[in-house]
């Protein structure tokens, strides 16, 4: 993927979630709600304060992570649906 992004943004792939229930009934596609877990794919450099000082982001590549249900912008990137996101709209970092 040829993009960088900026300031403290992250951009996240989504995790697909089953079609399944645990009782095996599937779920068609348009009942099924998007997915608040994903893939960190890429982050930028950080943001920065009053003083004009870097803070970096305290995320990674690779990272699983779950972020609000309205959260981010989707784009399209090479083919690939992704979310570009700041890192404040991220809740937490799946261990």
């Amino acid at each position: 993927m040829k993009f960088r992004p900026l300031h403290d943004r992250v951009v996240v792939k989504r995790v697909e979630e089953d079609t399944k229930t645990k009782g095996g009934i599937i779920i068609p596609e348009t009942a099924q709600e998007k997915p608040m877990q994903g893939k960190v794919v890429a982050v930028g450099p950080g943001g920065r304060d009053e003083a004009g000082k870097l803070t970096p982001i305290d995320l990674k590549k690779g990272d699983t992570i779950l972020f609000g249900k309205w959260s981010g912008t989707e784009v399209k990137i090479d083919g690939e649906e992704l979310l570009i996101m700041k890192e404040s709209d991220i809740m937490g970092v799946l261990e």
